[in-house]
């Protein structure tokens, strides 16, 4: 796994914002669905498919796209880069992952987007089991939490860590160990399969989604 989080971002080939990098997207088709355009658009410019979508949030300030008033749905995947094979369409000139952290110059309002959706992704730390689909099945409590660093762009302390996880009561205990990291053996633990986690709130407990573990995102 590469120690960072990373967007994939498409390099512009026509104006406006030409070789500028941008969010891979375009406009929907009379006969798709909002999440089908996303999808089919992604595939088309990327080769990236096979992938679930959530959606982020509506984009509609004006005069934020300069050929005509543009409102953009955003959707986002969490997802290991490892499991796809870049490949540009004719209509960009390169495609590549890029550090959220140390992006380039963007098109549009794309690096809103992007800040929105680090935001997002953040938030969902403390209910959600969001981070899955960077981890094997079985993994580490130093694993899980090296996740959570990267996303939080800052160390976190190992024993509150180790406490807030306890608490959110998302992971399960496995009976094996590993040595992968570490001379001394480590527990490797599992995500639970439940719907639900209780997070207090007001003084009271209350139920919060969990996103399926399919469901990841940027």
């Amino acid at each position: 796994m590469d120690d960072d989080l990373k967007v994939l971002l498409v390099q512009r080939r026509v104006e406006p914002y030409q070789d500028f990098w941008s969010l891979p997207g375009g406009f929907v088709h009379m006969d798709e669905s909002l999440e089908q355009a996303g999808l089919n658009k992604l595939k088309e410019k990327t080769n990236v498919d096979d992938i679930y979508l959530e959606q982020l949030y509506t984009f509609g300030d004006l005069e934020r796209d300069p050929r005509a008033r543009v409102i953009t749905i955003a959707y986002y995947a969490l997802v290991s880069s490892e499991r796809f094979t870049l490949k540009p369409s004719d209509a960009v000139s390169d495609v590549k992952w890029h550090s959220i952290y140390a992006l380039p110059e963007l098109a549009f309002d794309h690096a809103r987007i992007l800040e929105y959706a680090l935001q997002r992704l953040r938030n969902k730390l403390g209910y959600t089991t969001v981070g899955s689909q960077l981890l094997p099945e079985k993994f580490t409590l130093p694993e899980l939490c090296s996740i959570y660093e990267i996303i939080l762009n800052k160390q976190i302390d190992k024993r509150n860590f180790r406490k807030k996880i306890a608490f959110l009561d998302i992971l399960e205990e496995t009976e094996e160990t590993t040595q992968k990291h570490s001379k001394k053996p480590a527990r490797l633990y599992r995500f639970k399969q439940s719907d639900i986690v209780e997070l207090p709130q007001a003084g009271r407990n209350v139920i919060q989604p969990k996103i399926p573990r399919s469901l990841k995102g940027l």
